[in-house]
C-alpha cells in the first residue's frame, strides 16, 4: 500500500491527500523556464522544490513521470535573437544548455520529459481546431481567441470572479475580441517573425495553450499534479484549465502546487533594481549544493528572502555535517563506503516531514539532530550507521550526497562569508527555551522559525530526551 502524501492543493485552498488517476503510477507536469536568459534564483526555487518532490514520488511510487517544459518561442525570445542577428533556435539553445548546466550544479535532476513548445505546433494547432469546434474558441482578424464566457468555471483556481476581473478590465481592449477576458490561442507573425502555417494564416501560438497541448500529447488529458511558480495562478494555469477541461471534456489536473516568491534583501528582484541574482553567479560564492540548501530552508509555500547571510548559513550548516560524515566513516574511498547508505532505509520522521506537504524545514530540524547523534554514538560501528541513516535522509531532499572530503574542500575553497554576529548567551536561552514552549503546543512553524534565527545566529541546537541542549557552532567538535 502506497504511503499517503498530504499536498496543499491551490484549487481547494486546503491540504489533501495526493489523488492519482491510477493507483501505482504518478504523472507530474512544472512549467519551466522561457529561455532567453540565463536561470535567476527565481528560476531555480520551482526546479528544486519540485525536484524534492519527485524524489519522494519515486521513493513511494513504482511509476512516476515527470515533465518540465522549455518554453522555446515567445516575443522576449523573439527580441533577443532580433538584436543578436540570430535565428531563435541559436538563442534558445544557448540558455537550455546554460540551464541544464546551472540545475545540474544544484543536484536538480533531469525529469523524464523535456517538451519544447517548437517541437509541438502540429499539437498545438490540432488542440485549438478542437476548441473552435466544441465551440470554446473563434477566429478574429487572424487571431483565434478562448471564449471564457463558454466555461462558467473560469477563474477557480485564482479565486477570481469573471464579473469582478470585467468591471478592472482595461479599456483599450483589442477590437477583435468578443470579452476583455478572452485571450490569445494563436496569433499572425509578420514575415520577420518565427511563425508556422495553420488553417488561420501563418502565425505562432499564444502561451497559455502550449503548456495544455504538450501535457495532452505526453501525460494525457487528466494529470495528477501540476506545478508552477505562484505568479503562474493567473493567469496562465487559469487558463490552462478551461483550455485542456474544455477541449477534452474531463477534469485537467487533480492537485496545484505553487510555490511562493523571492525577494532580495527584503526587495523584488527586477532589472531596475540591479538585484537579480543568476544562479551561475551564486555559484561562485558557494557550491550548488550550499545554494540548494539555502533555498529549501524556508517552506515552499512562503516566501523566500534572499541574503548572504542566508547563504553564509547553509555553507556552515552542511560543513559541520560533512565534518560529522567525515569524522564516522573514516577512509570514504575504500570499497562500498561511499554508497554503503543507499541500503539504509530513511529516517521515518524525515519521509513523515515530506508527506506533509513537503515540510522540508522540519527535514532539516530532523537532519540536525540525525547529525548530532553521530557524535553522540558510543562507538565507531554505531557512529558509521548513524552517518549511513543521515545520507540515507538527506537524500530525499538532494543534500550529503558527496563524498565529505571533497564537500569539505569545495566549501573551504570559495570566496569566505561573513560570520553572522554571535547573540549574548542570555538570549539564546531565551530563544531556546522559546521554541521549547512552541514545541510544547506543537506550534512547528513557530518552531522550525525560531531555529533558523538560532542558526543564522551561530548557534546549534540538539533535542534530547533531556531537554534542549545548545552551543555556539565555532565550538562545536566531531
Amino acid at each position: 500500500m502506497t504511503a499517503m502524501i498530504r499536498l496543499y492543493n491551490t484549487l481547494t485552498r486546503a491540504k489533501e491527500p495526493l489523488r492519482t488517476e491510477r493507483p501505482d503510477r504518478v504523472t507530474l507536469y512544472v512549467c519551466g523556464p522561457t529561455v532567453y536568459n540565463f536561470a535567476h534564483i527565481g528560476n531555480a526555487r520551482p526546479a528544486v522544490i519540485f525536484d524534492v518532490l519527485a524524489r519522494l514520488l519515486r521513493y513511494d511510487y513504482p511509476e512516476v513521470v515527470y515533465a518540465r517544459n522549455f518554453t522555446d518561442v515567445d516575443d522576449k525570445i523573439n527580441a533577443a535573437a532580433a538584436d543578436a542577428g540570430v535565428p531563435i533556435g541559436a538563442i534558445t539553445e544557448r540558455y537550455i544548455e546554460a540551464y541544464h548546466q546551472d540545475m545540474q550544479a544544484l543536484d536538480v535532476r533531469p525529469p523524464d520529459i523535456e517538451p519544447r513548445v517548437t517541437a509541438h505546433i502540429p499539437d498545438i494547432i490540432q488542440l485549438i481546431g478542437t476548441l473552435i469546434t466544441r465551440g470554446h474558441a473563434y477566429v478574429a482578424q487572424g487571431h483565434v481567441l478562448f471564449d471564457v464566457a463558454s466555461y462558467p468555471a473560469y477563474g477557480a483556481l485564482s479565486g477570481r470572479r469573471p464579473e469582478d476581473m470585467l468591471a478592472g478590465a482595461r479599456v483599450d481592449v483589442a477590437p477583435y475580441k468578443r470579452n476583455p477576458l478572452d485571450f490569445v490561442l494563436w496569433k499572425p507573425s509578420t514575415p520577420a517573425m518565427p511563425g508556422w502555417q495553420s488553417p488561420w494564416g501563418r502565425g505562432r501560438p499564444g502561451w497559455h495553450v502550449e503548456c495544455t497541448a504538450m501535457i495532452g500529447q505526453h501525460l494525457g488529458p487528466t494529470i495528477d499534479i501540476h506545478g508552477g511558480g505562484q505568479d503562474l495562478i493567473f493567469p496562465h494555469h487559469e487558463n490552462e484549465i478551461a483550455q485542456g477541461t474544455c477541449a477534452h471534456g474531463a477534469l485537467y489536473c487533480h492537485t496545484w502546487v505553487h510555490n511562493s516568491f523571492i525577494t532580495v534583501e527584503g526587495q523584488k528582484m527586477s532589472k531596475s533594481l540591479g538585484n537579480v541574482l543568476l544562479v551561475r553567479d551564486l555559484l561562485s560564492q558557494a557550491p550548488g549544493e550550499a545554494v540548494r540548501f539555502a533555498l529549501l530552508a524556508t517552506h515552499y509555500r512562503h516566501p523566500l528572502d534572499w541574503n548572504a547571510q542566508r547563504l553564509a548559513q547553509a555553507r556552515q550548516t552542511l560543513a559541520r555535517w560533512y565534518r560529522r560524515l567525515a569524522a564516522a566513516t573514516g577512509d570514504e574511498q575504500a570499497e562500498g563506503e561511499q554508497n554503503a547508505w543507499k541500503s539504509v532505509a530513511p529516517d521515518a520522521e524525515v519521509l513523515e516531514a515530506l508527506r506533509d506537504d513537503l515540510n522540508v524545514p522540519r527535514v532539516i530540524s530532523r537532519l540536525h539532530a540525525l547529525s548530532s547523534a553521530i557524535g553522540d554514538a558510543t562507538n565507531k560501528e554505531e557512529a558509521r550507521l548513524a552517518a549511513q541513516r543521515l545520507r540515507a535522509s538527506a537524500a530525499l531532499v538532494g543534500l550529503l550526497q558527496q563524498p565529505a572530503a571533497s564537500a569539505l574542500n569545495a566549501l573551504r575553497e570559495l570566496p569566505a562569508q561573513a560570520s553572522p554576529p554571535r547573540l549574548p548567551a542570555n538570549r539564546v536561552a531565551a530563544l531556546v527555551a522559546e521554541r521549547h514552549q512552541a514545541r510544547q503546543q506543537r506550534d512547528f512553524a513557530q518552531a522550525d522559525a525560531l531555529r533558523q534565527t538560532l542558526e543564522a545566529a551561530g548557534v546549534e541546537i540538539h533535542d534530547t530526551p533531556q531537554g534542549t541542549q545548545w552551543q555556539f557552532a565555532d565550538e562545536v567538535t566531531v
